[in-house]
């Protein structure tokens, strides 16, 4: 079976670590809206960075099963944090979140770091779009 979307790389350019330049893909979209590190109850059980990326990476994969997507289908993915620093420090905790959940980086990411998110915890938000091939 072929892979549901392919990385972008133009001619010339170094392979990015950990994400893809673009993503060509074609299907069904899904938009998963910003999810945090909270559970389905919205309950913060942690106030650590890398244990809310790992709730919130979760959060995005029951969306997509939802969808009857999985992590494999993910073209975009946008990360607002509150400290720039935190999410440094925390990256090795998140890389292995990030590898067990989604399991793939040919997706085209973007971390933005914010004043603040809308729920006081939180200290991570991702958005994710997928596309279910045709």
């Amino acid at each position: 079976m072929d892979a549901p979307h392919s990385a972008v790389l133009p001619d010339g350019w170094t392979r990015p670590r950990g994400y893809a330049n673009g993503v060509v893909a074609r299907g069904r979209q899904v938009h998963v809206a910003g999810m945090i590190g909270w559970d389905a109850q919205e309950r913060f059980h942690s106030d650590d960075f890398g244990a809310q990326a790992r709730q919130a990476l979760a959060n995005v994969v029951a969306v997509l099963q939802a969808a009857g997507a999985t992590p494999q289908h993910i073209v975009r993915m946008t990360w607002y944090v509150v400290d720039r620093a935190e999410y440094k420090a925390a990256l090795p905790t998140v890389g292995a979140a990030f590898r067990e959940l989604i399991g793939h980086y040919d997706i085209a990411m973007t971390a933005v770091q914010v004043v603040a998110l809308i729920e006081e915890r939180a200290r991570v938000e991702i958005e994710v779009t997928a596309v279910i091939p045709d």
